[in-house]
């Protein structure tokens, strides 16, 4: 079995339904996010797309991947989902399909990312909503960020890395 080596070997689908390679990101610094509509850390969301508005321009992306495994925060269908960040918080990044991110169906990137960086209280899964991961311009994960970890704390590390 070949080892796993970055993020470009994984696709995902886009909550409008494309099935995408994260190859398409190659090249850039990433930061990849499980997020909740009904969560009380939803407001990051706001703060999530600031940061990506100040560094889009040089080669920064966050990818947002909904999910419903804490407190069923995330109820919605991908529809719901897409209107709820464009209507409450302009949500221009790339946005996911709603997945599950720990448990025998986690989606295959998050079970590399938990494998490549475990969490510090309860090992290789997440604990909880807005867990980010950054991830190199060679698609490597580098660095993992508690839920309540605030925009300016993970923007001091995009900053060293662009």
């Amino acid at each position: 079995m070949t080892k796993i080596k970055n993020i470009y070997e994984f696709s995902a689908e886009t909550i409008s339904g494309e099935l995408v390679s994260l190859e398409k990101f190659r090249g850039k610094l990433i930061l990849i996010v499980n997020t909740a509509s009904s969560c009380t850390l939803t407001r990051q969301y706001k703060a999530l797309q600031s940061l990506y508005e100040k560094y889009k321009n040089k080669d920064f992306v966050i990818l947002g991947f909904p999910c419903n495994q804490f407190g069923r925060q995330e109820p919605a269908e991908n529809r719901k989902i897409k209107q709820f960040c464009d209507l409450r918080f302009n949500i221009t990044f790339p946005l996911f399909a709603k997945i599950d991110v720990n448990g025998k169906n986690a989606h295959p990137l998050y079970l590399f990312l938990n494998n490549t960086l475990p969490g510090f209280i309860i090992g290789k899964r997440i604990l909880w909503n807005f867990t980010k991961f950054l991830v190199d311009k060679n698609g490597t994960p580098i660095k993992r960020y508690g839920p309540i970890a605030k925009a300016k704390t993970v923007e001091k590390d995009i900053i060293k890395l662009l």
